[in-house]
């Protein structure tokens, strides 16, 4: 049953929002402040008001370094002596430090008033090479103020002047108050986590309460002091991977759990000098800000060297030295081409085998991405998902595929000989699009198989997470109760649009990597035993398990991602990311052999590097660029939704519209509401069967009389240059990331105005039979929307066994390249030819764009409602149909024939020259 409880809402999306509009409106109110005539009304309006704020800013900034208690004690005392203009600049300069951000890059500690002695133009004046990484450390210690000062000044003595790295601290003292920290501060890069802190936090506010839901929800109230601390250490790894955490205590090492030595990164004793400490912590910071293979390549870059081999681009001698394309040298620069090189020695590396920076660089991603092993791939995520399947798939293998998938998916099924068992996501059909394969069907389907005898064959369930659109699977609901009925599924999960979520909460517990070893874990521990006899215990006679067995049970994972897409790579760098407990018994050969097939021996080294850098990104800045990108896409639903002018014409999609109320248990429908705020989405995020990626924002257009190709390309690209990626009938998706920005945000928000303007001067410049045409096209766009045809099923001469799911589409493509064994016959002719009873088989894939995916594979029998779709569809661009000639189908003789060879083949008469 739906659970209709109200979200807890709030004006502001994040916390980061929160806080910047609090300090402009300090800015504001203590300008008016400073200007108002003494004694007035205005004044003191203005006083009253601007302690309101501080009070309220308080409350935030105990969790951030900058501006400090320093400063706003400052602040506090100023206004006290009234001396408003002072005040006023002193709000003025800490709003703009931390709009621009220009605080992070001062060399020196934040944490003294004499930063503010230190003016931008003197920060500019800095060469990047004296410009420091500045970081933050997070302290987990009940100490008094002045204790805390007098350890700034200790490990102010430590630092060294010319280190690569400096560091300031945040001293929270309590349990809550150390986690709302990690939350908030996306400078922390360390957690010193000193002594047993005390659990409950005293400033937990009305204020804050929407911003920390996570927080709130873990209640360890009563727990012991002393086990506060490996606790903390244990939360810190799950909200902030990324972090180094050290532990300080005073425990005997024969007292210290394993687990707690484990999930520390190094523990030290109280008695233990301080400078060990603080040499742990950058030497922590140096190991991760490593990019073995980039480092390596600028390294040999800069080596003189005589060129011999095949490659006359390298060094860039075939192009500075030509008179006719310098001009691509001067594009791309001198150290695009000093890169250049085909060489796998000299301090490189060999992708096919590597044993040095590469080798590294990959291990160092897998600890990044949570995996057991990761490989770089530098043809794209397409060719990724062919060599997982070549690798784990056998010819004859059954696999259940969401029929939406990604065309590289199918392709693999033809490589690998597999029997692709598909599986129908629910259409959304007013928007012309899917969504989700319901975990209902997956299970109805693995029941069907087990009932014809066929359930050992499955050897795969592969699904997309996130789709194109943005739907998201409880991937860990979906492993589980997929588990309890084949212990032993191998998982793929295309997350090709979903690299980045790792680098959040939220996100991050949805994801095949984080899943995969948290079910291990799971499985294995002694409470999950006790619960799975339990359940087994109270299941009803005939009722499925939902928990799979734990001595059975074995946790065996593959993501493929397109890195590219949501993170800093270069196009094509994609990654393949492995938790796989059998791997080295069961698949290590077979997907190295996989790799080798599809890997070119003369991989991009500068996609590589890309591909290593971008890791080193994610480690510091992962967790603050998405954060900053979901800010991005709610800021953006937010300005549509709110816009007379723009919900004229544009609707921003919501959760309800795109996942049916069965798929909500939380009863989530929107992240945005006009009149309450935003609601919070972490519960929804964590139970519902599917989830909203908000940072795939779907604007409905059918009311502008436009098609969705036609407004990409005639209003979007012609007259503003904005790029998108999908579109549907009715809808355009637009997609922030870490590299959108406020200003990419209000560019595209001041270009929808301007189109919505120009379609008020269309529409008012209409006459009456323009006018009724122009509403017969908003009228067909937004109820005339074609049909989502489901897959129909594959036809007997391609089947394994009779009735039964999954089919051949590997002897349906080789059969259609002999072009006797194939014809042509128009749409309309298609529905007379099924009226006689023939049955029109498909002998290729059909992919109009959009949806994007086959109506049609080969093998295929086509339905009326698959013709209907194609004869509704009003896109330009169907791969494998050409209008003028007719859909390619096979011959009844050739299908008869066929029919015959497969029967034989069921009853082992198929290979008669094999067996003598």
């Amino acid at each position: 049953m739906t659970n209709k409880k109200k979200n807890i809402s709030s004006p502001y999306y994040s916390i980061g929002q929160l806080r910047i509009s609090i300090w402009r409106d300090l800015k504001r109110i203590s300008t008016v402040l400073a200007n108002s005539k003494k004694g007035s009304k205005c004044e003191q309006d203005s006083l009253d008001t601007l302690k309101g704020f501080l009070k309220d800013i308080k409350t935030i900034e105990l969790y951030f370094v900058y501006p400090g208690k320093t400063r706003l004690e400052k602040l506090c005392q100023a206004l006290h002596k009234e001396e408003y203009m002072s005040l006023a600049h002193n709000i003025t300069e800490i709003n703009r430090q931390l709009v621009s951000d220009e605080y992070l890059n001062h060399p020196t500690s934040t944490h003294t008033e004499e930063n503010d002695q230190a003016r931008p133009e003197d920060i500019r004046e800095l060469s990047s090479a004296q410009k420091k990484n500045y970081f933050e450390v997070l302290f987990v210690e009940d100490r008094s103020a002045i204790e805390e000062v007098a350890l700034h000044e200790k490990l102010d003595e430590l630092r060294e002047p010319n280190e690569q790295f400096t560091y300031d601290f945040l001293v929270q003292r309590s349990f809550q108050d150390s986690l709302i920290a990690l939350l908030f501060n996306p400078n922390l890069q360390a957690a010193v986590i000193r002594y047993a802190p005390p659990y409950a936090s005293e400033n937990i506010s009305d204020l804050l309460k929407p911003y920390i839901q996570n927080v709130l929800k873990i209640d360890l109230e009563g727990t012991p002091e002393y086990e506060l601390g490996p606790l903390l250490g244990k939360l810190v790894k799950q909200f902030r991977p990324e972090l180094d955490t050290y532990y300080v205590t005073d425990t005997s090492l024969t007292d210290l759990k394993d687990s707690t030595l484990r999930q520390f990164s190094r523990i030290y004793y109280r008695k233990e000098d301080l400078q060990e400490l603080h040499l742990g912590i950058i030497r922590g910071v140096r190991e991760r800000f490593d990019t073995p293979f980039f480092s390596a390549l600028k390294e040999y870059s800069q080596k003189p060297t005589g060129i011999f081999h095949a490659m006359p681009i390298s060094r860039g001698n075939s192009v500075f030295k030509s008179r006719w394309i310098k001009d691509f040298g001067e594009f791309y620069g001198r150290n695009m081409f000093l890169a250049e090189t085909s060489s796998t020695t000299g301090g490189l590396d060999s992708l096919l085998q590597p044993t040095g920076p590469l080798k590294k660089a990959q291990e160092m991603a897998a600890e990044t991405y949570g995996a057991q092993r990761t490989f770089f791939v530098t043809n794209g995520t397409s060719t990724a998902n062919k060599i997982v399947l070549q690798a784990i798939i056998e010819p004859g293998d059954l696999v259940l595929i969401d029929r939406d998938c990604h065309k590289s998916h199918h392709y693999g099924m033809v490589l690998s000989g597999a029997y692709p068992v598909y599986l129908d996501s629910y259409p959304i059909q007013e928007y012309s699009m899917y969504g989700a394969v319901p975990l209902n069907s997956i299970k109805e389907k693995m029941l069907q198989l087990r009932e014809a005898g066929r359930l050992d064959k499955v050897k795969m369930l592969l699904l997309t997470n996130c789709t194109f659109d943005g739907l998201v699977y409880n991937v860990e609901k979906v492993m589980q109760e997929i588990l309890a009925i084949k212990p032993d599924m191998i998982f793929l999960w295309d997350e090709a649009w979903f690299a980045f979520a790792g680098f959040t909460y939220i996100y991050k517990q949805r994801t095949a990597m984080f899943t995969a070893k948290k079910l291990f874990d799971k499985y294995r521990s002694e409470a999950y035993k006790k619960e799975y006899k339990n359940h087994i215990k109270n299941l009803s006679a005939g009722e499925e398990p939902t928990l799979p067995d734990p001595e059975k049970v074995c946790i065996r994972v593959y993501a493929t991602q397109s890195t590219h897409k949501t993170l800093s790579s270069f196009r094509q760098g994609s990654m393949i990311h492995i938790w796989d407990e059998d791997f080295r018994k069961k698949s290590e050969n077979t997907f190295l052999e996989a790799y080798m097939t599809h890997t070119s021996t003369s991989p991009n080294y500068q996609m590589l590097a890309s591909l290593d850098v971008g890791r080193r990104q994610v480690e510091f800045e992962g967790f603050e660029m998405v954060e900053k990108s979901i800010e991005m896409a709610m800021v953006l639903r937010a300005k549509i939704t709110n816009n007379p002018q723009l919900n004229k014409y544009f609707d921003v999609l919501t959760v309800k519209d795109f996942i049916p109320d069965q798929y909500r248990e939380t009863g989530l429908v929107e992240y945005y509401d006009p009149s309450t705020g935003w609601n919070r989405m972490e519960t929804a995020w964590e139970k519902d069967e599917f989830m909203l990626d908000p940072t795939k924002i779907t604007l409905f257009i059918g009311r502008t009389g436009v098609d969705g190709d036609t407004f990409k390309n005639k209003y979007l690209m012609d007259q503003f240059n904005i790029q998108i990626n999908k579109t549907s009938r009715n809808t355009v998706l637009f997609m922030t990331n870490i590299g959108t920005t406020r200003g990419s945000v209000a560019y595209l928000t001041n270009a929808l105005l301007k189109i919505s303007e120009q379609l008020d001067e269309e529409f008012r410049s209409l006459n009456s039979r323009e006018s009724e045409i122009s509403q017969q096209r908003i009228h067909s766009l937004i109820n005339e929307v074609p049909p989502l045809p489901d897959f129909s099923y594959f036809h007997s001469s391609f089947r394994a066994v009779p009735t039964v799911p999954g089919g051949s589409i590997r002897d349906a493509y080789f059969m259609a390249y002999n072009e006797d064994n194939y014809e042509y016959i128009s749409l309309g002719d298609c529905k007379k030819a099924m009226t006689n009873d023939r049955d029109l088989v498909a002998s290729s894939f059909v992919i109009p764009y959009p949806p994007g995916f086959p109506v049609l594979v080969p093998g295929q029998v086509v339905s009326e409602d698959i013709i209907n779709f194609m004869l509704a569809l009003d896109v330009k661009e169907i791969h494998g149909y050409r209008a003028d000639l007719g859909l390619r189908i096979f011959r009844d003789s050739v299908l008869n024939r066929q029919k015959t060879a497969t029967a034989l083949g069921a009853m082992g008469m198929g290979n008669s020259k094999k067996k003598k």
